[in-house]
């Protein structure tokens, strides 16, 4: 990657604009990759675990549906009126400045993209291995092995041009809806008796309640990436038309399919029978279905197009991840390394390399489990600080222009805050230690910026302009 890097001599400025080259199927694409993956495919296993019940399970996917949809409305505003690749960054910087955009961007390296990179991988090879007879005590370093080999192969296809981008990425969200819309068909189908398993919601306790927040956690994780496409904002083509479109046509899209698949699931398993897998098993819930719903013969090579499905997200992730890090380079809040782009492609291989190499290390240290914890309330945290973005600049810039406005504002973006927040807090009730190494991560970039040198000066000035 470093071979076509933009090397430039002395009083030469770096090429860093991006050029627009996405329109509005890639970025609807990058949207829906970005949504159906890994969440879908675990998450549902573990909310039957904690409500115990399926119907349940489906009342907190419809409800992560709508906060999701009511995100994706402002942020469809706030990318509209402010086009330029960056995402949250961006909108950060402009409504509270460049300290609060620091923040969010080093959250975005470490949590908001480290995780999900590192999670849809490892879930992928998960996925891929199962059929296979590897033994246990050497299973979880191929896990981790082929999600290291996934992480590379994706980072030097987004490196290497954007036609070769836009192909992988499109191709594979295709063919990822087209398998889950199979998936969704045969199985209504072969588990047509299994409706009772619906019929099972318990006695509602402030227990339960409790249970039910922490497990919309989970669910809100699954529809994270709604915003995905707002990362590439300065590369799609009539942004101010197209990035809307492609947020809410995304978002509304995936959580029909959602619903769908997660009837499938109840189908196949009653409550009862998901809390006898227990928190192991239960992470390949969508391949414990498809071997009940079809039989093993069918299940095992299932399970690998699962996997192979996955890989659509992961490519989402490293695609965006990076124009984070490109976006804070500019801006003199990273190393300017990371705004380098390579010559013939123009793509940030750098920053793509940086945020490839920070995921590949969450592969091995931690397990997955915590991986999906720490990542979960990483992206609640500072979703909030972005979608009350939209607030604090119809406020301070009345006069910005807004070709697309939140439907129902200003009640569509508080849905958003206000359910996030109590899911937040439910989760560090709940799950303390994941939750403080989220907030521990988002704390140290704190004196980062404030005592990496000439961190704070470059940003001021760089505000200045």
């Amino acid at each position: 990657m470093s071979g076509e890097a933009t090397e430039a001599s002395a009083g030469e400025r770096h090429d860093t604009e991006l050029p627009e080259s996405y329109g509005f199927a890639t970025a609807t694409w990058v949207v829906v990759a970005g949504m159906v993956g890994t969440g879908v495919l675990t998450m549902s296993g573990y909310t039957v675990l904690s409500v115990r019940s399926n119907q349940l399970m489906l009342f907190l996917w419809v409800a992560g549906g709508i906060v999701a949809l009511c995100g994706a409305f402002a942020a469809a505003e706030l990318g509209a009126s402010l086009p330029r690749s960056g995402g949250d960054y961006v909108f950060l910087r402009e409504a509270y400045g460049p300290f609060a955009a620091f923040l969010s961007g080093w959250v975005s390296f470490l949590i908001g993209f480290g995780g999900p990179i590192a999670i849809a991988a490892s879930a992928s090879a998960r996925y891929v291995l199962a059929p296979f007879a590897i033994r246990s005590s050497i299973l979880p370093h191929a896990i981790n092995a082929l999600a290291t080999a996934s992480i590379i192969v994706f980072a030097v296809v987004h490196v290497l041009g954007r036609n070769l981008s836009v192909r992988a990425q499109a191709s594979s969200t295709i063919v990822k809806l087209g398998l889950l819309i199979l998936y969704v068909v045969f199985g209504l189908i072969a588990g047509r008796r299994g409706f009772s398993h619906l019929a099972d919601r318990p006695p509602i306790d402030s227990h339960l309640l409790r249970e039910m927040l922490f497990s919309l956690v989970y669910v809100s994780y699954a529809y994270t990436g709604w915003n995905t496409a707002a990362y590439i904002a300065g590369e799609i083509k009539n942004p101010k038309r197209n990035l809307p479109l492609a947020l809410i046509t995304g978002t509304a899209g995936v959580t029909i399919l959602y619903l769908a698949i997660n009837v499938v699931y109840a189908l196949a398993f009653s409550a009862s029978d998901i809390v006898a897998f227990g928190p192991e098993k239960v992470a390949k819930i969508a391949g414990l279905a498809a071997t009940s719903l079809y039989g093993k013969r069918i299940g095992d090579p299932l399970s690998v197009a699962i996997g192979l499905m996955l890989y659509a997200s992961l490519s989402a992730y490293v695609l965006t991840g990076p124009r984070v890090l490109y976006a804070m380079a500019r801006e003199g809040q990273f190393p300017s390394v990371a705004a380098r782009l390579t010559k013939r492609a123009r793509t940030p291989a750098i920053a793509t390399a940086i945020q490839s190499t920070w995921s590949i290390f969450l592969v091995w240290v931690a397990p997955f489990e915590t991986i999906l914890e720490y990542a979960s309330v990483g992206l609640a945290i500072f979703s909030m600080l972005t979608i009350s973005s939209v607030y604090v600049l119809r406020y301070r810039r009345p006069d910005l222009p807004r070709p697309f406005r939140a439907p129902g504002y200003p009640v569509t973006p508080a849905i958003y805050l206000v359910v996030t927040a109590m899911l937040t807090v439910a989760a560090f009730s709940m799950k303390p230690i994941p939750s403080l190494y989220a907030l521990g991560s988002m704390l140290i970039g704190v004196p980062v910026y404030w005592f990496w040198p000439g961190l704070g000066s470059k940003s001021s000035a760089a505000a200045a302009r």
